[in-house]
């Protein structure tokens, strides 16, 4: 099956910065895809990209197997949302979700028909009357969407479209848009900072580094088997061990990584490794205690059942954790 998007070594520079450089990617048909990094390592660039709002320095991209190269946004078939949602506060709802349809020549009884299917579609039959002023958040980014879906869109693009949400708004719009992409079928590009997002949504997940992706895979291979320190510590939280600790905990000079919540209190059993140091920080965080513990001259942390039963304070504990939740990493990145 031919990819989605497909990008075969392309940058995008400005002057001397390398806002992209040299990345290789294919996003599959149907697939739920995020790029996920910190600000300026490029993931917005790439979506720039594919939307035709940026043209490569180098490289080629495909849409669907066609060159997109020099195509104008709008002759791809593709559409974006933005995190600002980027409505028209003179309009009414209906004619903001028509707005592209009338841009094509659409006639207004087939595009304010085809408004009202998509209103539906997200959840927001009869709104079409309202103004986006009269609109909730979570309101307005449910039609920024049906104004993307209406134009029928084989990738649709989505910059950070949650980052204006409250959390509680933020989790249950992940939740509705994941149901969404699966009812319709079509290619999400979704961008975002937010570790928690990609990792609830996405089929796939690449993380973006310095212009470039530094580990792409599956959002459980990314959390549980980072490639390397940055990803480690970028994807949710995870100790990071120096070669010398990895040294005297397994024999093996390496840097590695483990999950706070694969550490558990006590001496070690068989397939385990135990390591035992001062207990230097405790937070309450509901269900869990999380822990600081310095040990060999280093800070880890643990996320232990908030009923635990504690030393205080400086005082020694021991702590184990399996032998496969130690993750070897590339110490260059």
């Amino acid at each position: 099956m031919t990819p989605a998007v497909t990008f075969r070594a392309v940058s995008r520079h400005f002057g001397q910065v390398k806002a992209v450089d040299q990345v290789n990617l294919e996003i599959a048909e149907g697939e739920f895809f995020a790029m996920l990094g910190p600000s300026g390592s490029g993931k917005t660039t790439c979506l720039r990209l594919i939307a035709g709002f940026e043209q490569p320095t180098g490289g080629e991209i495909a849409i669907f197997g066609e060159n997109a190269n020099g195509v104008p946004p709008w002759k791809r078939n593709v559409n974006t949302v933005f995190q600002d949602y980027a409505l028209f506060p003179h309009m009414s709802i209906l004619d903001n979700v028509a707005y592209g349809l009338m841009v094509k020549g659409v006639d207004r009884a087939g595009r304010l028909k085809a408004a009202e299917e998509a209103l539906a579609m997200v959840a927001l039959p009869g709104y079409g009357a309202r103004k986006a002023g009269q609109l909730s958040g979570g309101q307005r980014q449910r039609v920024a969407l049906a104004r993307a879906l209406v134009n029928k869109p084989r990738v649709l693009l989505l910059d950070e479209p949650l980052g204006a949400l409250d959390l509680k708004l933020r989790e249950q719009m992940q939740e509705e848009l994941k149901s969404l992409q699966r009812a319709l079928g079509i290619t999400f590009v979704f961008v975002t900072h937010d570790q928690g997002e990609a990792l609830s949504m996405a089929d796939r997940v690449a993380v973006f580094n310095n212009g470039g992706i530094v580990q792409a895979g599956a959002p459980e291979d990314i959390y549980q088997r980072p490639a390397s320190k940055f990803v480690a510590d970028f994807v949710g939280s995870s100790n990071v061990l120096s070669p010398d600790l990895t040294a005297r905990l397994t024999g093996e000079r390496a840097w590695s990584s483990v999950r706070p919540e694969l550490i558990a209190l006590g001496s070690p059993g068989e397939d385990a490794i135990g390591f035992s140091g001062t207990l230097a920080t405790r937070s309450f965080l509901g269900s869990v205690m999380r822990i600081g513990v310095d040990a060999d001259g280093e800070r880890l942390h643990a996320n232990l059942p908030a009923a635990s039963a504690l030393p205080p304070d400086g005082e020694a504990i021991s702590l184990h954790f399996p032998r496969t939740a130690l993750t070897k990493l590339d110490d260059a990145a």
